[in-house]
């Protein structure tokens, strides 16, 4: 499959950050991706294991249309350290009118427990770039089950504030858990 490598929307396609760099979802990352986020479900809205195949059709059905889209309503990066890849994001959710978008970000399972902060912090700092600078949209907000203490830390320490708690929004292992949002403004 000959797969896009850039996007209609972006004025720019690649973001850095010292040895970090975020560049538009490559189709061959989606098998890592793929693993990611079957490991992750508990803190993900996905309800299955993905397979293969579901992971196929989604690249050919909705991501590959994403990149020749005058206002997509996702924007999807593969997150690379020195040339390998280690997480995928992208703003999502995207209002076009209000100008404001939800931040995603998967890393790699295994470097979550001793790097995590550290990815987070890096991440954000360049999904901001493509949210405020390329975009120039007004609001990006996360959306996160209240299951990561870790994650608020992180955020926080790059600017983000808390706006809202949706309190016992979701269903986690048949107990009601919150919801925490967080924003942060282009200034």
């Amino acid at each position: 499959m000959i797969f896009p490598k850039a996007y209609k929307v972006l004025k720019r396609n690649i973001f850095e950050e010292g040895d970090f760099k975020i560049i538009p979802i490559r189709y061959e990352d989606k098998l890592d991706i793929l693993k990611w986020r079957n490991e992750q479900m508990y803190h993900l809205r996905q309800s299955i294991q993905l397979t293969i195949t579901d992971q196929e059709k989604y690249f050919k059905n909705v991501v590959s249309k994403l990149f020749t889209e005058e206002q997509p309503n996702q924007i999807l990066f593969s997150y690379i350290e020195n040339d390998k890849l280690v997480g995928y994001g992208g703003l999502v959710h995207i209002d076009w009118v209000d100008k404001h978008a939800e931040l995603s970000f998967v890393m790699n399972t295994e470097l979550e427990e001793f790097s995590f902060e550290y990815h987070w912090e890096t991440y954000l700092k360049l999904i901001e770039k493509v949210a405020f600078k390329d975009l120039n949209l007004h609001k990006i907000s996360t959306y996160a089950f209240d299951l990561r203490p870790r994650l608020y830390p992180a955020i926080e320490k790059v600017g983000f504030k808390k706006e809202a708690v949706l309190k016992e929004h979701c269903i986690f292992n048949e107990k009601y858990i919150d919801v925490i949002i967080h924003f942060k403004l282009n200034k």
